[in-house]
């Protein structure tokens, strides 16, 4: 068992990617009140829960053999790798399909934030791009760069267990804006509303929605 995760132990590594993918997130999303802080505390935990199991102990590992006896010999610091026993080829797999979804995610994130904060520079609703295809590409982009990294990548118990409770904190903040920009723009975030779902795309809009995360032009439909 010793073998087949002895890359673990790496707490220099642990920290230095905690520290690096918190400055990201926090560098982007810039928490403004009480609320927000919540949220970014629970995806902080996230983070740090994560990392300090990727690289340093595997507690949800050890935790699974001590309590349910799983097979020590095929046992890796991996948790879908370990439960469907394909080893380095199962870690390969949850690790390509992982960061394939993680980088979308986070190609969602920085261009919603890119073009809502132009649109808030200039106290415009913004309705073109991203924002064409769910009301919120930044939570989207989050969610779907977490449950990539944090679920299919590297599964631990603390990071399955945060993410719903990441969902619903910044599915709460989310009914908060919608209700301060209803307040702003009146009918037309109303009409936006009716025609535009809040993070899922419609049916067939998924790839237009990973394709828009990669333009870096400006989008029309911007009011």
């Amino acid at each position: 068992m010793n073998e087949s995760i002895n890359h673990t132990g790496a707490w220099g590594l642990a920290l230095i990617v905690i520290v690096l993918v918190s400055w990201f997130f926090y560098r982007y999303f810039a928490p403004k009140n009480w609320r927000e802080w919540a949220g970014a505390g629970a995806v902080q935990a996230f983070i740090i829960a994560l990392y300090a199991e990727m690289y340093g102990f595997p507690l949800t590992i050890y935790l699974l053999v001590r309590f349910f006896g799983l097979d020590s010999e095929y046992v890796s610091a991996s948790l879908w790798s370990t439960l469907v026993g394909l080893g380095e080829t199962g870690m390969l797999v949850s690790m390509l399909l992982g960061y394939g979804l993680a980088f979308t995610g986070i190609g969602i994130f920085i261009q919603g934030w890119r073009q809502v904060y132009k649109a808030r520079r200039e106290n415009h609703l913004v309705t073109g791009g991203l924002y064409a295809l769910v009301r919120h590409p930044q939570y989207t982009g989050l969610f779907i760069a977490l449950f990539g990294e944090g679920v299919v990548h590297w599964p631990t118990l603390f990071s399955i267990g945060l993410f719903p409770v990441i969902v619903l904190a910044y599915t709460w903040l989310a009914h908060r804006e919608e209700r301060q920009m209803l307040a702003w723009f009146g009918d037309a975030y109303r009409a936006y509303q009716r025609r535009v779902p809040m993070f899922i795309p419609r049916w067939g809009q998924w790839r237009k929605l990973a394709g828009s995360s990669r333009n870096t032009h400006d989008e029309p439909g911007v009011h």
